[in-house]
């Protein structure tokens, strides 16, 4: 029977040899899976996950000369103020509710409901400025009421009978506060739009005046005497 001799053991050249042939095949096999966008596409989604600036992903971007503001419009206060922040948002609410007063449910009153948009046109805004600055104001009037009278038949009528807005002009901030303090005299919804200032106007310009919903006569007395725009 042939005996089979020894072989020797590996020598450490051999090792050397067998580790570096073993990391360039992983080497290569990384490099091919990353090539095909394994791993960049987890990246990628983890990164657009965390740092989206929009609900369900969209990643929008807002032209700097938009005369979209409601992230940069107040819709009361001094003017210049800056945008109200999670430290001092309840302050303003507050400030807000006391110098607004509170909302006259007019009783039994059945009349039309209607919603003035009071624009100064001292600042010679253009229409396009002129229609996102009613936006706000239509807008601000109806949270508004939303969060301090919900159920009033008032908003409910004016909801249900077309929702009747009515764009009248001012030739001054002076009148335009006023009428203001007018109409909160008179237990109605009336709610300042203060310009940010980023495109056509001066920051903290008072540009629309929001008066209502409210009946159609009480109305009248705040704005009965100003022309259409």
């Amino acid at each position: 029977m042939t005996s089979i001799p020894d072989r020797p053991p590996p020598s450490t050249v051999s090792y050397v040899i067998a580790t570096a042939i073993l990391a360039i095949s992983i080497g290569y096999f990384v490099g091919q899976v990353s090539s095909l966008g394994l791993f960049s596409s987890s990246r990628s989604r983890s990164k657009s996950t965390s740092g989206k600036s929009w609900p369900n992903s969209y990643d929008v971007t807002i032209h700097p000369d938009s005369s979209d503001e409601e992230l940069m419009t107040h819709l009361r206060g001094p003017g210049g103020r800056g945008v109200k922040n999670s430290e001092d948002e309840h302050e303003e609410e507050e400030e807000e509710e006391e110098e607004q007063g509170e909302l006259k449910a007019f009783e039994g009153n059945k009349e039309e409901c209607k919603l003035v948009l009071i624009v100064r046109t001292d600042l010679g805004m253009t229409k396009g400025k002129i229609a996102a600055q009613c936006s706000h104001a239509a807008l601000a009037c109806y949270k508004y009421f939303l969060s301090h009278a919900p159920s009033s038949p008032l908003l409910k009528r004016w909801e249900r009978l077309g929702q009747a807005k009515i764009a009248l002009q001012v030739p001054s901030e002076e009148e335009m506060q006023m009428l203001h303090a007018q109409a909160i005299s008179l237990g109605l919804c009336a709610q300042v739009i203060y310009d940010a200032g980023r495109t056509q106007i001066a920051s903290g310009s008072a540009t629309v005046l929001g008066v209502g919903p409210g009946p159609k006569s009480v109305i009248d007395k705040v704005a009965g005497h100003l022309k259409l725009l």
